[in-house]
């Protein structure tokens, strides 16, 4: 299958150098946008964190005084209900064009925003772009659809922040992956983003377990992200004796899934998913089943945190000044 996606691959990737191309020599325009802004983006498509990394900035941006909103595609419900939990009275401005949702976030009364998956975005003249790249994926650099890569390591040259995150992988791993990835951008500041396991939550409410809780149980890992690998590897990291029932990315659920999920679990498995997949799950967990738990995370900066903060100071200062 692959090997007939190839030629699909060569003319993606061909596409986007030549409208990379276009946008770098003014054939094609960016706009500058009505707010301060700080891009978290990707090369690939999904695995790398985005949305809790973006979730993360928004809570430093409020620590340093600023009035944050987030604007993103809204591919999938998802991800404005995962932002909307993470951080609860904070606008979620979902509008593929990012110019005229940054125009909506300063309607609503916020000074900057962070902008959810908008690299390849290049119309939004954005002030900061943070692109993520995740230790837990391995593999050659395949263009869409034979591989998950948008764009080319080259197109790391663009960033301002080379962000590596890692949730199962080492930080011996992610070490070598920042060098390797900053030989494309010289002049972009290192990261490394640990996504560390925080609690099992209830997903109907209640209070959060530890993740030592898992030692020893029996889990069924319930997943609709971009890399299920890392998801099952960090629950067998705790301890868990893991099944893993894996979904395609932003998977619509419906009913039928999650009595499906439930019928899986029985009485012996433990179901803990992503908080991505417990916010459409919760809606439609028989009531009768056992409980839903998803795997909340936190993010450690383990590498380049005095460059984050000091891109989070200056987004803010420059929100000050709106």
């Amino acid at each position: 299958m692959r090997a007939l996606l190839s030629p699909l691959g060569w003319l993606y990737g061909g596409a986007t150098a030549l409208r990379n191309r276009a946008f770098d020599v003014g054939l094609l325009s960016s706009h500058t946008l009505a707010l301060p802004s700080i891009s978290v983006g990707n090369l690939t498509v999904g695995g790398t964190g985005k949305t809790p990394v973006a979730a993360w900035l928004v809570e430093r941006l409020q620590a340093a005084g600023a009035r944050p909103a987030v604007v993103l595609r809204g591919y999938g419900a998802d991800e404005v209900l995962v932002h909307q939990r993470l951080n609860p009275g904070i606008p979620v401005i979902a509008n593929p064009d990012r110019v005229e949702g940054t125009r909506q976030a300063r309607e609503a009364g916020a000074n900057v925003v962070v902008l959810d998956d908008a690299f390849q975005h290049r119309r939004a003249r954005r002030d900061v772009d943070m692109v993520l790249l995740s230790a837990d994926r391995s593999g050659p650099v395949r263009s869409l659809p034979a591989g998950p890569w948008r764009e080319p390591l080259e197109s790391l040259a663009r960033a301002h922040v080379v962000a590596v995150t890692r949730k199962h992988a080492s930080l011996l791993r992610a070490k070598e992956l920042l060098a390797s990835a900053r030989r494309f951008a010289p002049n972009a500041e290192g990261v490394v983003i640990h996504l560390m396991m925080d609690a099992v939550v209830p997903v109907a409410g209640g209070a959060p377990s530890p993740v030592a809780s898992l030692f020893g149980e029996l889990v069924l890992a319930v997943s609709g992200v971009g890399d299920p690998r890392a998801f099952h590897g960090q629950l067998r990291e705790s301890g868990a004796l893991v099944t893993g029932k894996a979904y395609a990315d932003h998977h619509p659920f419906t009913a039928r899934d999650a009595e499906d999920i439930a019928r899986a679990a029985g009485s012996r498995l433990r179901p803990v998913c992503t908080l991505k997949d417990a916010v459409k799950l919760g809606p439609l967990w028989p009531a009768q089943a056992p409980p839903l738990w998803y795997l909340s995370q936190r993010a450690d900066v383990e590498i380049g945190g005095g460059a984050i903060q000091a891109v989070v100071e200056d987004l803010a200062a420059r929100g000050r000044s709106i």
